[in-house]
């Protein structure tokens, strides 16, 4: 039994196949950044599954594709967790663009992959190794266009008195924003950048509002200068796209690439489908 892991840090999907691609459980799971969480979190994660924890014997191997996989200190750290846990399987940590690149890219082109969800990268995908300009220092300090920088935005807005009462109104509504909650999981939760991420459902929702906006296409233009434009060739090739925030902005999405002459090509919400086919092809 292979499992194949997409994981972001706001959740991670979870594809059990056989040796001839046959699904034989599907399951999704808290992410799993090891930037962000120890492994006392990571293994409580695993056991609250059933399906995980009842099967994780069974496993031959374990293709983990996940956000925070960017160094080999986490590839290290993630390695071992895993090792302990999947005790009979081999184990492969990648970084999560890997899962976006055999998902949204055909076997040996070039193409410029993204991730727009929780968190954000962009890499170059010469057809057979994958390069990066950019090393990501977290969500903290970079993750331009992500899901917790546009919960970042609101919260600011909201609490500066910027967002316009009527959606003030429905924020209030629709999230626990008293600030003693707002510190307590900024602070003292786990996954504060998934948490801000939460919010990005509520700019999605009123994007064609003039507020939400300035925020989409502001951070749209900074994702372009600081992370595509890094590739000289980013006007020559695809650049393909994966998670929630360039799925539900694809129309934004394709309309500030396209000021800059810079073709759109896939965009999928989610890359673990692929990963099915690629992994079958590739026994």
């Amino acid at each position: 039994m292979k499992l194949l892991v997409d994981s972001g840090s706001t959740k991670a999907d979870w594809i059990a196949i056989d040796d001839n691609g046959k699904v034989l459980f599907t399951t999704q799971t808290l992410g799993l950044n090891p930037e962000v969480l120890d492994k006392e979190e990571i293994i409580s994660r695993l056991d609250d599954k059933f399906d995980i924890s009842h099967n994780k014997l069974k496993a031959t191997h374990l293709f983990f594709y996940g956000a925070g996989c960017g160094t080999d200190r986490m590839k290290d750290f993630l390695t071992i967790t895993f090792q302990e846990y999947f005790s009979n399987g081999a184990i492969s940590v990648h970084e999560d663009t890997y899962a976006a690149v055999y998902a949204t890219t055909p076997k040996n082109e070039e193409a410029i992959v993204c991730i727009l969800g929780t968190g954000s990268n962009c890499s170059y995908f010469d057809g057979t190794v994958l390069h990066q300009k950019v090393q990501s220092l977290g969500y903290i300090a970079m993750d331009d266009c992500s899901g917790n920088r546009f919960g970042r935005h609101l919260l600011r807005g909201y609490y500066f008195n910027k967002m316009p009462r009527e959606l003030a109104l429905e924020f209030e509504e629709e999230y626990n924003v008293e600030p003693d909650n707002v510190k307590h999981n900024l602070y003292k939760e786990p996954n504060p950048n998934a948490y801000l991420a939460t919010f990005a459902k509520f700019l999605i929702k009123h994007k064609d509002t003039e507020f939400c906006k300035k925020f989409i296409y502001a951070e749209l233009e900074d994702f372009v200068e600081n992370y595509i434009k890094q590739f000289d060739n980013c006007t020559q090739i695809p650049v393909h796209f994966v998670g929630s925030i360039a799925f539900y902005l694809k129309e934004e999405l394709v309309a500030v690439l396209s000021k800059h002459k810079i073709s759109v090509g896939n965009v999928l919400r989610r890359p673990i489908d692929g990963l099915i086919a690629y992994h079958v092809m590739n026994k």
